[in-house]
């Protein structure tokens, strides 16, 4: 063991890919159709991971400022083009809003959590920034992606409503009020159920590589609260300014709803 932790050889990595097989096997037995994006999925999985290790540990080692918020806001950006395709229900692909919703989220809630909470020193520390913000982002892409696919789907099942409301002089906010609600709720939803399930039917992510690197429990619990805590704020801040940007988009400067509304992605 180095540093209580215990060290994964080449060859043991090469093991891993049994897990892989196991899967592919049930995928091939039922013919799921997923032999393929498995096994492309695991190819990217390790290439990907790889050349992060790599960088990674240049940027530790370097620990420059602007590198730090260079390289966050590029993971904000990706995350925010992979946050919108998941939205099936949503046309025109709204990057831009994905990205502003994430980036506010994540900077504020990081911030918060680096700065005030964990405090470290210097207090630009990439291995302390880049993790939290990344945990951060991770979960904010899910919960946005539900939030901006719930919202037009709510509005296009209660169109007729929406546009009853708009006829009798609602202002578009009135009109989409419920839908907005019903959309934050669902980008928050899995969060939340996270929050009530934590350490009865999980030991998250982080906390379990705490444990695994040899740290003390009562340690990896504390840090493992504020993640959970950051995450249910962030997920909160980026739907709601992502669906409140959004709906805004969907009515024309009369207050009309527009094509969009009635289109799917």
């Amino acid at each position: 063991m180095t540093g209580g932790v215990v060290p994964i050889s080449d060859w043991q990595l090469a093991l891993s890919v049994i897990l892989v097989v196991i899967a592919g096997t049930v995928s091939a037995v039922f013919r799921l159709g997923l032999l393929r994006p498995l096994v492309w999925g695991t190819v990217r999985t390790f290439v990907q991971l790889t050349l992060v290790g790599y960088v990674l540990t240049y940027v530790f080692a370097l620990n420059n400022l602007y590198l730090i918020l260079a390289l966050v806001t590029l993971m904000v950006y990706i995350a925010s083009r992979v946050a919108v395709r998941r939205t099936p229900n949503v046309p025109r692909y709204p990057a831009g809003l994905a990205f502003v919703a994430l980036l506010a989220s994540t900077y504020l809630v990081g911030t918060i959590v680096t700065q005030l909470i964990i405090a470290p020193e210097p207090w630009y520390s990439a291995q302390i920034i880049i993790p939290i913000f990344g945990m951060i982002l991770g979960n904010s892409m899910n919960g946005i992606a539900l939030s901006l696919d719930r919202l037009y789907a709510e509005v296009r099942g209660r169109l007729g409503e929406v546009e009853t409301l708009l006829s009798f002089g609602a202002t578009p906010w009135e009109a989409v009020r419920d839908s907005v609600r019903e959309a934050i709720r669902a980008g928050m939803t899995p969060t939340i159920n996270s929050l009530m399930v934590v350490g009865l039917v999980s030991l998250p992510g982080m906390m379990t590589g705490q444990i695994l690197a040899g740290a003390d429990p009562q340690e990896a619990v504390r840090y493992q609260i504020v993640v959970m805590l950051m995450i249910a704020a962030a997920a909160a801040i980026g739907c709601l300014i992502l669906v409140g940007l959004s709906y805004r988009k969907m009515f024309d400067s009369d207050g009309a709803l527009r094509q969009e509304a009635y289109e799917r992605g």
